[in-house]
């Protein structure tokens, strides 16, 4: 069996979120030694209205749980009925996050050890794409006489852990439940409460270590700098046992603290990941750091060089348009242009690329059709050039101004709106009092490649979509 004494637990509730919702019914049966010790369940009052999904979904109504216990005045009865025990739940981070919170409340800790069945579907499973209890039920021909109900589904879990271990042999199990109760290994200085605290949703998280301090100065410098869509997975994941690199795991040891800060959504996690980069460098991050060197390509109108390269630091927005690739430096862009001269058949000399007198090399070589010795006009040369640049071409901004993109997070009803203006992101509104405030605030945006990069693909991700509010500005 899993473990000596084992409660299968399952939970209704009046909504997703742990923070904001409640529990309205709890459903327990005990294993011990391979045999039900006990089933055991109760309605609980969450003061507050149950909403007509939930009652639709569950079959408990208003009426059914007026009168019954708030969770403080069974939380100590709970707590009994499952301290000691392996906590099994289907999708069990929902239930142990609600039951988590609700002790919380209590001022009490609760931190047992926890197996997902959906987790465990999978590691036995792998051929099936889902692993839902409905899909449990249906795949393995279960029945559950009360569904959406917390003792029923309580006792489908059992019934599929029977079903497990006749179908498996002991070693697949074992194998199948190390996966599924893979746990972080966490730094030596770092509390594993601490990452309990972690937030599920989205945001962008902060590891910091024992001298985290800037040169000369008081402010805390992070070793890292991160974001998930749920943070704490993702947090977990740098401390799993089985680190990828040595990087990964001396970060690991270093860390002595987290940080966070919650999001609304991805979108939201991406921008303040790399505005927090750029202003803080923290050690261990190689990516999305400030680099003074990015350089595009302009056409010339004149001259016997067609091309010149000027810093994307600093540009003005407006000139975007002009503009061809995004480089990390000088060498890059000449690197694509070399490239872009043997496919294309253009002269090293009018790219740039070489000086003097006489053919260039790509000529000698016949790559060249001979504009720099006069077989070729400018003309025809530079039309196969603009062919060329077409797809390194930078967007022109597709609005007549201001845009705001809304973004929601449907468990914490955070709603947030990013303003951006010509492809440059001028900051977070977390009311609608805020977004107009902004909307008519002035400034002078800036370019940043990885602000331009993010907000390409998300115009992409969302286009037509009503969550893309055109701003009007009045003054």
């Amino acid at each position: 069996m899993l473990a000596p004494s084992i409660v299968f637990v399952d939970l209704e509730t009046t909504g997703a979120n742990p923070a904001f919702d409640r529990i309205i019914e709890v459903g327990i049966v005990k294993v011990t030694g391979g045999q039900i010790e006990y089933e055991w369940s109760v309605l609980v009052d969450p003061g507050e209205s149950i909403p007509p999904l939930i009652q639709g979904f569950t079959g408990i109504s208003n009426e059914m749980v007026r009168g019954a216990p708030r969770f403080a005045d069974i939380a100590d009865e709970v707590f009994e009925r499952i301290e000691g025990s392996l906590f099994v739940a289907h999708n069990a981070r929902f239930d142990y996050g609600f039951l988590k919170n609700e002790f919380k409340r209590q001022g009490r800790e609760f931190q047992p050890r926890v197996l997902c069945t959906v987790k465990l579907s999978r590691a036995l499973y792998p051929e099936h794409h889902r692993h839902g209890l409905d899909a449990v039920i249906s795949r393995h021909g279960l029945s559950c006489d009360a569904r959406h109900r917390a003792l029923g589904d309580a006792r489908v879990l059992w019934d599929f852990v029977k079903l497990v271990h006749a179908e498996k042999p002991p070693e697949v199990i074992q194998a199948a439940l190390k996966k599924a109760m893979k746990t972080p290994s966490l730094p030596s200085g770092l509390e594993r409460s601490a990452l309990d605290m972690v937030p599920e949703g989205p945001g962008v998280y902060l590891f910091y270590g024992d001298n985290s301090r800037s040169p000369g100065g008081s402010d805390e410098l992070p070793l890292y700098i991160g974001k998930g869509v749920s943070m704490r997975s993702r947090v977990q994941s740098h401390f799993a046992a089985d680190h990828g690199s040595g990087r990964a795991m001396r970060l690991a040891q270093e860390v002595k603290r987290v940080e966070w800060i919650e999001t609304a959504g991805e979108l939201g996690a991406l921008l303040l990941e790399a505005r927090l980069i750029k202003e803080k460098l923290p050690t261990h991050n190689r990516h999305l750091r400030r680099n003074d060197d990015l350089c595009a390509l302009r056409l010339k109108e004149y001259g016997d060089v067609v091309l010149e390269l000027v810093p994307l630091a600093g540009i003005p927005a407006e000139e975007l348009a002009e503009l061809y690739g995004q480089f990390k430096s000088k060498r890059e862009a000449n690197n694509t242009l070399r490239e872009l001269a043997a496919e294309y058949g253009l002269c090293l000399k009018r790219l740039g690329l070489e000086q003097g007198k006489g053919s260039c090399f790509n000529q000698q070589i016949k790559r060249c059709k001979g504009v720099c010795i006069g077989k070729e006009s400018s003309q025809q040369h530079d039309l196969r050039l603009k062919m060329a640049l077409a797809v390194l071409k930078l967007r022109a901004w597709p609005f007549a101004g201001r845009i705001a993109i809304r973004e929601r997070d449907a468990g914490s009803e955070r709603c947030e709106w990013h303003l951006f203006e010509a492809w440059c992101y001028l900051g977070t509104a977390k009311s609608e009092a805020e977004l107009h405030e902004a909307a008519n605030a002035r400034c002078e945006p800036l370019f940043d490649l990885d602000t331009y990069r993010i907000l390409r693909r998300e115009l992409e991700k969302r286009a037509g979509s009503q969550d893309i509010l055109q701003l009007s500005r009045h003054e």
